[in-house]
């Protein structure tokens, strides 16, 4: 008899503790392109930073990562990418904007956008989010491998200026992902920061022919990025700052 009340109580407390720590429980989104995405083993080691964000936090914070490949403000919002998310926000909740590579290519009309709807585009994520007392934050693009003749060379045009620009009006929480990664890379230099993208000899398994990738990340790019997605979370001094282990 004994044994079944210590069975029912233990039972009883780890139900409660689960119903407890759901309840509490603070969802991160991600929304954006194929630097922050999740990858498929195919695509091994190619790896987003929004992949190796989770760890970073205890199990009350939870890192759900909707970026993808290809996407820029306009396609995700019109691919119904977006409206899942707003539906389930709740009070509290996270969610990090981070677009900027592909509205870039105003050459493809399905994805591309001009300057002045990449603002209008990135004040309606913001707004939208603030309507269900969720909480956005803004980041601009990661900065591309771009040396030329052993300088970095910026390679986003006006457009993390607009995200700076909005961020400032709407008074919405700003990490300058590009200010930081370009940083990063210049302090490693042109064969130093190799390291972080996907550059594959020939003969691996997913890439046959090998790939030299300066625009995605590799596991320990990934890394050292949400690295310094989390650096700009303390900066900004964000409650989720609270919750990082």
């Amino acid at each position: 008899m004994k044994l079944k009340l210590c069975l029912v109580l233990l039972f009883g407390a780890a139900m409660f503790s689960a119903f407890t720590l759901s309840r509490k429980q603070t969802t991160l989104y991600i929304i954006g392109d194929s630097t922050a995405a999740n990858k498929s083993e195919k695509a091994y080691p190619e790896t987003g930073w929004g992949m190796a964000l989770q760890a970073f936090f205890k199990d009350d914070v939870k890192v759900d990562n909707r970026a993808l490949n290809g996407r820029s403000t306009k396609s995700f919002r019109n691919e119904n990418r977006w409206q899942p998310i707003l539906d389930q926000l709740k009070a509290g909740d996270y969610v990090f904007i981070e677009f900027g590579h592909n509205d870039e290519k105003v050459d493809k009309p399905t994805v591309g956008v001009t300057l002045a709807d990449f603002k209008i585009n990135l004040v309606n994520y913001v707004n939208e989010t603030r309507s269900k007392k969720a909480i956005p934050v803004l980041l601009t693009p990661i900065s591309r491998r771009s040396f030329k003749s052993g300088v970095l060379v910026d390679s986003h045009g006006g457009y993390p200026a607009v995200t700076r620009k909005v961020a400032d009006s709407l008074k919405v929480p700003l990490i300058d992902m590009l200010l930081k990664t370009e940083s990063l890379l210049n302090r490693l230099g042109d064969q130093g920061s190799v390291k972080l993208f996907l550059h594959v000899d020939s003969g691996h398994v997913n890439y046959p022919k090998g790939k030299k990738d300066d625009t995605h990340l590799s596991p320990d790019g990934a890394k050292e990025i949400a690295g310094l997605a989390v650096q700009g979370m303390r900066e900004s001094k964000l409650g989720l700052a609270k919750h990082l282990k």
